[in-house]
């Protein structure tokens, strides 16, 4: 297995920003093509789309972010099976992995389908929105089958060392994708309906594309279509791991809705809009961040595998390094340049701006402080450990922000989108420093019960 060795061994400092930067270019290009879908709507149908497409984001991760957690622990799950060459768990990893893609697909588009009004109106979202995001938001999910293959597929392949092919799928998806939005709304004369069904198209087309990069693979991860079924054991230690996940994002996406549905309340269009267009501006710091996340779940998980635990401990700190340094960077350039950033997405309310560019101000600049914690996440998890950084999580990010938002946020001499607002770099800084204790624990615990398993193995092998 060529493609391990540079987890395992080699110059981590180098390593690690080889393996990063393709899942960085993937998850930018896939907001750059996400941004295309509120730019052409943008242009072409005015803010009122802008708002109906932006007003389905926070409960859309909420619905699909607890299957996505799964995906999260077949990553782990595989990273364990290479780093401990464990072939035939990696194999029935991989072939448990697909079809729990599939039925996790199926159900999530059954509930989007069914309840996306209703989910709308709970969180406020304002009538002239409501019937257009209701479309966007049932057709979007309708799709829900590949994007479960792709997400799951490509967490198989990073583990396994390959993150350049999920970018090149994706780009070539995403090309699709913009090229369908301009066909569907600028000649076609469709609106939210026409960007939803290109997301539909072009994420078919890569998770198919995935899927033929697993079947020809020559290692563990070879994937047989005629071997798909659940194995019980391996599908369990996805749950194990993966479980906790999906519910930290689901419950992280729940004062998301929370954020949002405080945001509606203002019930003004400008605000609704500005909100969003901040949003999808600062999902490329994030995605960025993020891509060390995923790196510190793979590296970290395999080097379990491994036993190596001094050179996990040096993979985290130069994940912690590298995410502090694009988390500031990307921070800094958001905030400087948000009006013209800003304008790209809104070309017909300068007051959606200002309402863009107040959420900057309290979320772009200390972002950095996300990204810290993720990556301290990744680490959680990738030594196995799922539950705690859940808990942490719960109890951090989304404990603090309800009751910010039901308490501090409830008087009205601080009823302020900055109130609302200020909340995110609150619950980043205090649910990051309960992270790093967890960690030390456990990386302690786990560290010393490793060397008695190795004392023991040594001892019973010269017996």
């Amino acid at each position: 297995m060529k493609r391990h060795a540079d987890m395992l061994q080699g110059s981590l400092l180098s390593g690690i920003i080889r393996y990063t930067v393709p899942i960085m270019l993937t998850s930018v290009l896939q907001l750059l093509f996400n941004a295309a879908d509120l730019v052409i709507v943008g242009q072409y149908c005015g803010s009122i789309c802008v708002g109906a497409v932006s007003a389905t984001g926070t409960i859309t991760n909420l619905i699909i972010t607890l299957f996505l957690g799964l995906s999260v622990g077949c990553s782990v799950a595989v990273a364990h099976g290479i780093g401990s060459k464990d072939d035939t768990e990696v194999h029935r990893i991989v072939h448990t992995a697909i079809p729990t893609a599939i039925i996790g697909g199926i159900i999530l588009s059954v509930i989007g389908v069914l309840f996306s009004e209703d989910f709308l109106q709970m969180m406020n979202t304002p009538e002239n929105v409501l019937p257009l995001a209701t479309v966007y938001m049932q057709l979007y999910f309708c799709g829900m089958v590949f994007s479960m293959i792709y997400n799951f597929a490509a967490a198989i392949l990073r583990a396994a060392g390959d993150t350049k092919s999920p970018f090149y799928f994706l780009t070539i998806a995403g090309i699709i994708n913009v090229g369908l939005n301009i066909l569907f709304v600028t000649v076609l004369k469709m609106d939210v309906d026409g960007v939803a069904l290109a997301t539909i198209i072009s994420q078919g087309v890569s998770a198919i594309l995935c899927i033929f990069a697993l079947m020809k693979r020559t290692d563990a991860c070879k994937l047989y279509l005629k071997k798909i079924r659940f194995y019980k054991k391996q599908f369990l230690k996805m749950l194990q791991i993966g479980l906790p996940a999906g519910i930290q994002s689901s419950l992280f996406s729940i004062s998301n809705v929370f954020i949002q549905s405080s945001v509606n309340s203002f019930g003004s269009e400008a605000i609704l809009s500005g909100n969003g267009a901040a949003g999808n501006i600062e999902g490329f710091s994030y995605v960025i961040m993020n891509s060390f996340h995923q790196a510190a779940v793979n590296y970290i998980g395999t080097n379990k595998g491994a036993h190596q635990f001094d050179r996990i401990k040096k993979a985290y700190g130069i994940c912690i390094g590298y995410v502090m340094l694009f988390g500031l960077g990307t921070g800094l350039l958001i905030w400087f340049f948000g009006k013209e950033l800003l304008s790209i997405y809104l070309t017909d309310s300068p007051e959606a701006i200002t309402y863009g560019l107040i959420r900057f101000n309290y979320v772009a600049l200390p972002y950095f402080l996300c990204g810290l914690m993720d990556v301290t996440t990744g680490a959680l998890r990738g030594l196995g450990s799922s539950f705690a950084p859940m808990m942490i999580s719960v109890l951090g990010v989304c404990g603090i922000r309800i009751v910010w938002i039901y308490t501090i946020f409830q008087i009205p001499k601080y009823h302020t989108l900055d109130c609302l607002f200020f909340s995110y770099p609150i619950s980043w800084l205090i649910t990051v420093v309960c992270q790093v204790v967890a960690l030390k624990i456990i990386f302690d615990k786990k560290s010393k019960a490793d060397k008695v398993w190795l004392q023991n193995s040594t001892l019973g092998a010269e017996a």
